[in-house]
């Protein structure tokens, strides 16, 4: 028999996956503890019109990521850092910095865990920042560190 699973089930497969199992196993197990229903014809129209909606929702995320991505490739933020006699630099600028600064300065809200920066940055001048926006989607910012003497 035929069944559409409701949510994940562990060796057997994953939420609105259709699979074949034993009539006994479907109505037994899978119906009673309603982990599945049965692909008949309205469960299989439901379940494409809910896949064709997710579909949907990614296309216009994708979209709209691609804009902000456009957006992000014109802007550069400025941060200031305190900096030593010799140029050294103290502190640095994190990835939370980076997206507050973002959010505040340019009303683009981005997760911090997006920005794809292995340690702080700690360089005077222009550092190429990527920053995964959508799946697919990664948009480049520069981030100019201007150092600040004592």
């Amino acid at each position: 028999m035929k069944v559409i699973l409701k949510q994940d089930i562990k060796s057997i497969g994953k939420k609105d996956e259709i699979i074949n199992v034993s009539d006994g196993y479907a109505r037994n197990y899978l119906f009673k503890k309603n982990l599945a229903v049965e692909a008949n014809n309205t469960n299989l129209a439901k379940l494409k019109s809910k896949k064709d909606a997710e579909q949907h929702k990614k296309d216009l995320e994708k979209e709209e990521a691609l804009k902000i991505a456009d957006k992000m490739s014109k802007i550069r933020l400025q941060f200031k850092v305190k900096t030593g006699s010799n140029g050294k630099v103290f502190g640095g600028v994190s990835s939370k910095e980076i997206a507050e600064k973002l959010e505040k300065d340019h009303s683009i809200k981005v997760d911090k865990k997006k920005i794809e920066l292995k340690d702080t940055i700690k360089t005077l001048g222009i550092t190429k920042v990527q920053i995964k926006l959508s799946e697919g989607v990664v948009g480049t910012l520069s981030i100019d560190v201007l150092g600040e003497g004592r």
